[in-house]
């Protein structure tokens, strides 16, 4: 490799975490967008949480790569479409629009399944962080991140398109892969490596 490209190395890994910390940073989908409901770290909990024996409409996520068993998993919920995801959770609620959070500590041992209730059937996209230091913000060498229907993670966040997950009105089962930094210049599964 030439003396130029290995310069170049800490500029690319740069651009890579700040475009994984933007794929991450949900905002408004209209540039200066004001809500009067203030975003919380709570808002969606309430109507995401499952009942025992829940029967649906709710997505039942199961979760595969973890990188270990450390830290918390938050899902998040969210339409769609490109406008919506990824949007500011106080304006999708202020707007009618769907917005679902989970957030539980890793289970220590056994499958990691989590459970999301949805308004009713149709096209969702989710999230899902494996906040491994427990401080609720992205860290590119850290955390872990994946997204239904397991896109490729490249340079900026995947279309809604690319993440959608059909839903039922019972419980719909999907997977989603964790992914996490790999070595300077990447992002993906596990076991890839």
């Amino acid at each position: 490799m030439k003396a130029s490209s290995l310069l170049s190395l800490p500029v690319m890994a740069g651009t890579l975490a700040a475009s994984l910390v933007a794929l991450l940073a949900a905002g408004p989908a209209v540039a200066g967008e004001k809500v009067p409901i203030p975003s919380t770290p709570d808002l969606g909990k309430a109507e995401a949480r499952c009942r025992p024996n829940e029967t649906g409409p709710a997505l039942m996520i199961h979760i595969d790569g973890l990188k270990d068993r450390k830290g918390n998993i938050k899902l998040e919920v969210y339409p769609s479409n490109d406008e919506d995801f990824r949007r500011d959770d106080n304006a999708l609620i202020y707007y009618g629009k769907t917005f679902r959070r989970v957030e539980e500590p890793v289970p220590q041992n056994g499958p990691v399944v989590i459970c999301a209730r949805i308004p009713g059937p149709g096209a969702y996209s989710v999230m899902v962080l494996h906040d491994r230091d427990g401080n609720r913000k992205f860290g590119l060498s850290v955390d872990g991140i994946g997204f239904t229907a397991n896109p490729h993670l490249g340079w900026s966040k995947p279309k809604a398109a690319a993440t959608r997950v059909d839903a039922g009105n019972g419980l719909t089962n999907t997977t989603v892969i964790m992914n996490y930094r790999n070595g300077l210049m990447s992002v993906g599964p596990l076991n890839r490596r």
